[in-house]
């Protein structure tokens, strides 16, 4: 106790501070090194670029990457820290492609950590989804903003994988629905996509009234949106949106007066045809609702 330095931030007064392992920066060729090195290597300027890139690229070759990432020192601090050095950027069009790809690549690794059985709670509890939330509010629609979207939700979509009511409550909690709402109103089809294909996370979140109502409006503008681009994925996954909410009898009464009826048009119809499930679950909503009506 007597060598402990005055401040976390100064000097110590009497014994100088070991020297920390691996203090040299490894080499910058880093195609073949061991993942532990990789880890290493995202402490250092000169080499954290490349790492992000190998580890992102290979993050599937690991079983324990996440937990890996999680417990070595300062990794997870070094992580975060490339999520907020381009926060100022969000707002204008000058967010370049390369810085969005390496913030993804970080965004990745944190995507793994969200996914593992092991470090998903505690990733939950350190709140880190928080940082992600900025990635998720922007309103400009270019690419490189496009692609932080799509890998923030991804991240989001990790953690809601598993019907973990801890994790539903908080991202709930905190007020993940309206950014949600927001990517799909000004995202693009990719990272819509995204939002509707996790069937719990919506239902959890379309429990509340108002935000049964906000979903319907965002629904009713991607609908508008698909008359000047259509996209039959994205037509599918609005679809099963729609069959998913009129599960509920009270949810079901109020697509009676909400349901768009550009939906029936053929110009919509028609994208549906080659999808015997998909046209199958069109109609399965129309009936649901006309019978609510009666």
């Amino acid at each position: 106790m007597a060598n402990l330095p005055d401040s976390l931030f100064g000097e110590p007064t009497t014994a100088p501070a070991p020297e920390p392992i691996a203090s040299h920066p490894p080499h910058t060729d880093l195609t073949n090194v061991p993942v532990d090195e990789l880890i290493l290597a995202l402490n250092h300027a000169r080499t954290r670029e490349r790492a992000l890139h190998l580890l992102s690229q290979k993050r599937s070759m690991f079983d324990n990457l996440a937990v890996l990432i999680w417990h070595s020192f300062g990794t997870m601090f070094t992580l975060l820290k490339e999520i907020m050095d381009v926060y100022h950027l969000l707002s204008k069009p000058e967010l370049t492609e390369k810085a969005s790809t390496r913030v993804c690549n970080a965004l990745a690794l944190l995507q793994c950590v969200a996914s593992h059985p092991e470090t998903r709670v505690p990733f939950m509890k350190a709140e880190i989804p928080l940082y992600l939330y900025p990635f998720l509010n922007t309103t400009i629609k270019e690419k490189p903003h496009e692609c932080l979207r799509l890998t923030s939700l991804g991240v989001i979509g990790a953690l809601v994988k598993v019907n973990d009511k801890e994790v539903i409550y908080f991202l709930l909690k905190t007020e993940i629905v309206p950014y949600c709402l927001r990517c799909m109103d000004v995202g693009k089809g990719l990272s819509k996509t995204k939002i509707l294909m996790n069937e719990e996370g919506l239902r959890y979140c379309c429990i509340i009234a108002d935000r049964f109502f906000a979903i319907t409006r965002a629904l009713e503008t991607m609908m508008e949106t698909l008359s000047e681009e259509p996209s039959q994925r994205l037509l599918k996954h609005i679809v099963r949106c729609y069959l998913m909410l009129s599960e509920s009898p009270r949810a079901c009464l109020g697509l009676g007066r909400l349901l768009p009826r550009m939906l029936s048009h053929s110009a919509f119809t028609d994208l549906l045809h080659d999808d015997p499930t998909v046209m199958s679950s069109f109609k399965q909503l129309l009936r649901k609702v006309h019978e609510n009506r009666l």
